[in-house]
């Protein structure tokens, strides 16, 4: 039993490594290779898994094969344009001049009534309004609708407005993130003195994060009740 919980532990800490090394794309956006891969090497790690008798290293030299051919597969498709096409494909257009393009909907077996969903949660109800909807490689479907119709920015309505300030984590559920603190130029002290202003220590934060221009958003952990 010790055995088969130890080998567990192993290939699940495998796969994450795998994973990790391969990217931080979610399903919806993996080419479909890497999908490929994905799904092949959870397949290959249930095998030893589940069966005690195969030797833990036989699970795991092909797992690491699959990894290196997918990494050296990535580096190909990289420098290659024919080769990357060949296994990523390339955007399609549905849409063009506000009107289908039938024969690409055919090819790629994307429906109207599949399209209009796309076309109405990026909220177009009206086909005449979109320049071109794309199919891309990963199979999300982008909208480009005419200029008359897209939202107006602020450079549309001649208004100035304030660069958006990334925030930065500084407290998460009671811990201090202590690299993060370094690289927004503060010390443990001037948090500490923050957090007295609110009357609660590190420990009973469960979110604290700033921007550049000072403004915090804090969060006080709540007190479990029975």
């Amino acid at each position: 039993m010790l055995i088969s919980f130890l080998r567990a532990v192993i290939l699940y800490l495998a796969l994450i490594l795998v994973i990790r090394m391969m990217g931080k794309r979610q399903i919806g956006q993996m080419e479909p290779a890497e999908f490929v891969v994905t799904m092949l090497i959870a397949d290959l790690a249930s095998v030893p898994m589940q069966d005690p008798a195969i030797p833990l290293l036989s699970g795991l030299i092909p797992i690491l094969v699959v990894l290196a051919i997918e990494l050296l597969l990535s580096v190909w498709v990289y420098g290659s344009i024919p080769v990357r096409r060949f296994f990523c494909g390339k955007p399609v257009i549905l849409v063009q001049d506000g009107k289908l393009v039938a024969r690409n909907m055919q090819k790629t077996r994307v429906n109207a009534d599949e399209l209009t969903e796309h076309l109405r949660l990026q909220g177009y109800v009206d086909i005449t309004q979109v320049h071109y909807a794309i199919l891309e490689t990963n199979g999300n479907i982008s909208i480009l609708p005419y200029a008359r119709y897209a939202p107006a920015s602020a450079k549309d309505a001649c208004i100035q407005v304030d660069e958006t300030q990334l925030p930065i984590t500084l407290i998460s559920h009671g811990a201090l993130i202590r690299e993060n603190l370094a690289a927004f130029g503060r010390t443990r002290a001037w948090i500490e003195q923050t957090l007295q202003n609110y009357n609660c220590r590190v420990r009973d934060v469960l979110l604290l994060t700033a921007d550049r221009t000072g403004k915090l958003y804090l969060a006080i952990r709540k007190e479990e009740t029975p």
